[in-house]
Formats: C-alpha cells, structure tokens, sequence
C-alpha cells in the first residue's frame, strides 16, 4: 500500500455476482484474516485493520480475530459505525481509497467518488495470494422445473421491451440457473455454475466456459442450449461484450452487478433491480410438489438421525459434535435424489450452540452427554428440492433456564407459523410474532426469523424475508420461507427451532383476501423440555397437531423401532 500511495483497502467477502456463499477462489476474507463467517467486509489502512460483521457471528470473529491484529466491528446494533461512516470520520478528503472492483457492487464503490480518490484494481491481492484457486467449472445440467427456459426468457423480454431497453445481463447466480433451468456444483453446497447471462430481444448469450475443454456432461447441456438460441461464450468475454460490442440501452442489477462490469460498459446504462428475484421466489405447482417430497425424505433421515442420537447418547458411546454431524449426513445421502448438504451442518452441544453459525470442528470435537440441549442446523440438496431444518433437543436433565428458553422460542415459532394476516403484508410486519414472546420475557436474538428458501437452488434467497428490517416485499402465494427464532446464551446454550413453511391463500371476505402459512418440514418438536404452563391453549393444540401429522406422514417409512420411538415421542400433551 505504501509503494502505491494507498491510505487505505476495501475488501468484501463476495465475489464478481455479490453472492452470498462464493467459491473457494474469492475467501479473500477467510485468506486475509482467518475468519470464516459468511458475512464479512475489511477496510485496511497504515495504522488500522478492521473487520465488520453482524450479531451472528460476534462471537465466532471475537475468537478467530484474537492475535490477528483486526479489530472487530459489530453491525446490526445501535451503536453501529458502519464502514463509510467509519472511513469518513478516519481518512482526510483527499485520501486514496483502493477496491476490488471485480468483488463490489456499484454503490458500495460510487458513493465515495465524490468524497475521495478511488481506484478500482481487479484482483488485487493476486499479487499476495500466491495459490488462490483458479475459477472452478464443474459439469452443468438441465432440470424439469414446472417451466420451460422459452417461457422464462420470454418473460424476461417483456420486461425489458418495458424497459425501452435493448439487453439485460444477469449476473446473480441463481437467477441464471433458474432461468435456464440448469445446475452445477460450483459453490460448495450451491448448485449454480458461475457465469454471466445476457439477454436481449432476439437471442441470449452464456458467459461460463472456463477452459476450451469442458466435460461431456456440459457439452451435451450446451448443445441443448444452443438448440434454443442461446450462446456459449468463454466466462471472461463478458468484459469484452459489454466494453465494445453492446448497441441500446442496457439493464444492469444494482443489487449484484460488480463496479468493474458496471464501469467498463460502453453502452447506455440503466441500473435497476432485477425482476427475477421475486418471480423465482413465488415457486409454481412443480416446485411445491417437489419441495414437499424434499421435505418427507428429510423428515426420514431426520428421525432416525434423532433416534440414534437419543440412543448413542443414553449408552454412553462416546459421540462427540462431529460424528452426529457426520451420521447425518449419512443418513440423508441414503435418500432419492440427494446431490449434498444445502450448507455445512452445524452440530452443537451446549455452549457450543450459542454460536447461531457455529463450526462443528472435525478434531477434538465436543462430546455429547446425557444431560442439557443439542442444537443441531441441518439441510440437503435433491434433485427436486432444497431443506433446511433446525431442532433443539434435550440429551437429559436440562435446567430450569434452558427449559424456559426451549419453551419460549418454540412459542415464538408457533405463533409466527399460525400467523393470519391480509394481503399485502410483508415479512418485516410479521417478525414481532415470533419474537414477543421472548420479548415477553425481556429476551431476544439477533438474527433474522425467515429467509426465502430456493427450489434445488441457495438455501437463502430474496427478496422477502422475516426480520425486523424494512422489507417492502410482501409474502405471496407460493413463497417458502424459513420460521426459525432463536435464544443464545455465551458459554452456556442456544435454542433454535426450524421449519420451512408455505405462504398461501385463506380465503377471502368483506375485509379483503387473506394469506396463511402451511408448514411443510416434518420432524417432531421434542416435548420433554417444555414449561407447559407456557404455552396458551391455540399453541398447545398446534404443537399436538403437528406432531401427529409428523408422526402419520413419516411411520410407514420408518423401521418397527423407530416407529415405536417416535410415537412416543409425538404423543399428545
């Protein structure tokens, strides 16, 4: 930084389509700084290095960060100084600011032009990262998905000839696997191929061919593509498109285009969200069906995986975080369709779980004793959908406090889950649900209560949500999304409940049309740790119903000892 006459380096812990999860080669983040939470962003000057994250991973930073010489920045609380109010109140006017270019998104970069000297420099550790992996191809292929790539495209082209536009490039992931109805595995646990999509009225073009030789599997893809009118281009011309050989007015995502692409088009530029996001989230009748027989597969391997646990534990076999993790992951690949984990499995005992992103550590592993709670965050990618499944559960004796906790999050997932509400209304007004009643009792976490949850795609996606920040976004018909409060206590325990639930029509009347969830995960709710007191008449009936359903739907799949376990396990309080 010195030679160049930098004062000071913004590094995000994205890549080139402002993902959430990147590949391997852009961890610059985790390279840098040892940390290995997802949400992370770096500003490095001469006389200070500091890291911003948010409440999840507080915890996990404070130790990972501990001898490293970064400082930990806390976002998502009052006090918070954000990273341009920090560099603001921290670096002259006439500073020099340098960014990856290639790993921002435009406004991230844009709004400190006016203030300060900034340089966009690609790739820019390159020079220090000495064997960063190369840009992975693995084999792409083609999906059913209830919708044709035709007919998805052409949606598209409508909105852009809304637009007056001549072209759109996608660049989110999981929006050009979507819309082309294809998959990969170039993100761990993702199942996306990194590439560009640019569309136009007559024709599209891929930007994905990492080296002249891909494998026969994507050559067979590709020739399918072709057959459609769609393009297969080299992953890096898409640079050069979009520098010289663009004509019109050009759409461009503010939410995931980087400042490298946006800067270089020569074209006439419009920065717009995307309209893919919201379509993508409202699945069609395809897509429900399958996301429901993802849900009884998982629901299968769930139970045994609890019925083992239960008795591993009890005969004192010495299990410890990491074999429960690796036990189910196990059980789940013995399932119809299961390509992998829909993110690494967090296997947490005790103090362990107080961490919301916990890494379950391969050596020296907690064991797990007949006492206390296990919190266990889990979920798989199939063929015809994704899960994501969350269950605390008692190992034996728990304590008065962890008895409470258990039963006050469970109120607040069951209060969300019964949820009413009109038209219209959006995910941020319905989080209070499932958190009043641990505010109730002057408790809370720090985490949002839902994300989105995609089709054989990311385990989060937008645009809705359930949290308490604003989100104009309305839960629709047809959107899944997860119901998963939370109660974190350091060094002592954690308590989350999970399950994915369905956004759909009640009915309509004179006060207008109203919406309701459906819960699709099936895993019983453990009721050995819960203050009955606690729950209200609605919520109890709710728990007993679903418990019974859990029990009816998954007994015929399970073996005369589980059976008999989980209907003990499911009986009526």
């Amino acid at each position: 930084m010195r030679a160049r006459g930098w004062d000071a380096l913004v590094l995000s812990g994205s890549d080139p389509h402002c993902s959430e999860y990147p590949a391997a080669r852009w961890k610059q983040i985790e390279w840098i700084t040892g940390f290995t939470g997802e949400a992370a962003d770096i500003v490095i000057t001469q006389d200070h290095a500091g890291l911003w994250t948010d409440s999840r991973y507080f915890i996990q930073a404070g130790i990972q960060l501990d001898g490293t010489g970064f400082t930990l920045h806390k976002t998502r609380v009052p006090e918070q100084v954000l990273i341009p109010e920090w560099i603001r109140q921290n670096l002259e006017a006439d500073s020099v600011l340098v960014f990856d270019g290639s790993c921002q998104c435009v406004d991230a970069v844009t709004e400190f032009t006016d203030e300060y000297s900034v340089a966009n420099v690609p790739n820019l550790i390159d020079v220090l990262w000495k064997d960063r992996p190369a840009i992975p191809q693995t084999p792409v292929f083609a999906i059913e998905a209830g919708e044709t790539r035709a007919s998805k495209l052409a949606w598209l082209r409508e909105f852009i000839a809304g637009k007056d536009a001549s072209g759109m490039l996608i660049s989110a992931l999981d929006e050009v696997a979507w819309l082309l109805n294809i998959r990969a595995s170039d993100i761990e646990y993702n199942p996306m191929a990194i590439a560009y999509l640019l569309v136009t009225g007559k024709d599209a073009s891929l930007f994905i061919l990492k080296d002249d030789d891909p494998d026969p599997d994507s050559c067979a893809t590709f020739d399918i593509l072709r057959s459609q009118g769609i393009h297969i281009l080299p992953y890096s011309d898409v640079e050069l498109v979009l520098s010289e050989g663009f004509e019109g007015k050009l759409l461009l995502d503010s939410d995931t285009v980087n400042y490298n692409l946006w800067s270089m088009c020569s074209a006439d530029v419009e920065l717009c969200g995307s309209p893919v996001q919201l379509r993508k989230a409202v699945k069609n009748d395809y897509e429900i069906q399958g996301m429901r027989k993802a849900q009884l597969l998982d629901g299968i391997a769930m139970e045994n995986f609890l019925y083992w646990l239960e008795k591993s534990v009890q005969s004192q076999q010495g299990i410890t975080e990491w074999d429960a993790a690796v036990k189910l992951g196990k059980l789940r690949a013995e399932n119809e369709g299961y390509t992998g984990d829909s993110f690494e499995t967090i296997s947490a005992y005790g103090p362990g779980a107080a961490l919301p992103h916990y890494i379950t550590p391969e050596e020296n592993a907690p064991m797990l004793f007949e006492r206390g709670l296990y919190l266990c965050d889990s979920g798989a990618q199939y063929g015809f959908g994704t899960t994501d499944i969350t269950r605390t559960v008692p190992l034996g004796e728990c304590t008065s406090l962890e008895k409470e906790d258990y039963t006050l999050v469970l109120k607040g997932h069951i209060d969300l889950a019964m949820a009413v509400f009109p038209e219209g209304t959006a995910g941020c007004h319905l989080d209070v649900l499932a958190r009043n009643p641990l505010w109730s009792s002057k408790r809370n976490f720090g985490h949002g209560t839902g994300h989105g949850v995609g089709f054989f795609l990311g385990v989060h996606e937008g645009p809705q949500g359930i949290r308490q920040n604003f989100n104009s976004t309305p839960m629709k018909a047809g959107m899944i999304t997860s119901d998963e409060p939370g109660i974190y206590r350091e060094g002592k325990h954690g308590v989350r409940h999970e399950n994915l639930i369905l956004c759909k029509e009640a009915g309509t009347n004179s006060f207008g049309k109203w919406m309701e969830f459906e819960t699709l995960t099936l895993c019983h709710f453990d009721t050995s740790a819960i203050v009955r007191e606690l729950l209200g008449k609605a919520e109890t009936e709710w728990l007993n119903r679903y418990n019974r359903r859990v029990y009816e739907s998954l007994s015929p799949y399970l073996s005369s000892e589980v059976r008999d376990w989980l209907r003990d396990k499911t009986a009526a309080i």
